[in-house]
């Protein structure tokens, strides 16, 4: 845990939107000098506040029109079938997140396709034939939108 004040705040809000961002610009916005920025930058960096930068891709321009969400719950539990389950899962390029989760089902999935058809062919062909996948509920993304976590 690390204490922040306002201007680490600032600066992590204004990375959460653009994390090109230079120290310079980062200074400007939280009301300090370039160096001053950059070595607040390091000090999250080196804490592990910042655990990276990541490029977000627009699906829809890239020709996955559809998300859909699949609460998978799996036949058999055990730590050998979950193993199983999240090496597999993780080879099928169109599932962009697995989340082992509790509740009514083991695992949340991401999962991106071309259109609903495409969508019924990776649940088919790839998805519930999983080791140990037992019922799977889908729910097929209408809209989002994202929000900066708290800071």
């Amino acid at each position: 845990m690390i204490d922040l004040d306002a201007a680490d705040r600032t600066i992590l809000r204004a990375l959460e939107a653009d994390a090109t961002l230079s120290a310079g610009a980062l200074g400007r916005i939280a009301g300090l000098s370039q160096p001053a920025a950059w070595r607040r930058l390091q000090r999250l960096r080196e804490a592990g506040v910042i655990a990276g930068r990541r490029i977000e891709l627009d699906a829809v321009k890239l020709g996955f029109g559809v998300t859909v969400f699949l609460g998978v719950k799996l036949a058999t539990k055990g730590r050998v079938s979950l193993e199983d389950f999240e090496r597999a899962v993780s080879a099928i390029p169109e599932v962009q997140t697995v989340q082992h989760v509790l509740g009514l089902y083991d695992y949340r999935l991401r999962v991106v396709a071309r259109d609903i058809a495409d969508f019924e062919r990776v649940l088919r062909r790839r998805i519930m034939l999983l080791p140990g996948v037992g019922d799977v509920e889908a729910n097929v993304l209408l809209s989002e939108e994202r929000r900066a976590g708290p800071i």
